[in-house]
């Protein structure tokens, strides 16, 4: 189980320990694909190049990407996922990776939970 917050923007993040240290992760719904991740983590996760991909955006646009598999950590285990690798430091988890979880988002409350389900 992950537990976490939503932000005074109503974004919903958790923390992951990545790389020795905790990395805040938005959860983004409208996000299909795995992971997005910052560049600086590429050798942290054991990044292998999987292909060239076009992603198709909300706005409409469409975006040339390199994909690569990666070793990451997750619910206290490491799980292998998709993802690109974007300047910055913010950290996407799309629906993709969710797909085995329930997604609890208590907007009142402040709360955020992904569950686990068997």
């Amino acid at each position: 189980m992950i537990t976490g917050t939503v932000t005074d923007d109503g974004i919903p993040i958790v923390m992951l320990p990545i790389a020795g240290q905790l990395w805040q992760a938005i959860i983004d719904t409208g996000f299909n694909g795995d992971l997005e991740l910052p560049e600086g983590l590429r050798s942290s996760v054991h990044a292998q190049y999987i292909e060239r991909m076009t992603a198709l955006l909300a706005s409409g646009q469409h975006s040339e990407e390199d994909l690569y598999a990666v070793d990451f950590p997750f619910d206290a285990r490491l799980v292998q996922a998709e993802t690109t690798f974007v300047p910055g430091q913010e950290i996407l988890i799309g629906t993709s990776l969710l797909r085995s979880y329930r997604l609890e988002i208590h907007f009142p409350a402040w709360t955020v939970l992904l569950e686990a389900v068997v």
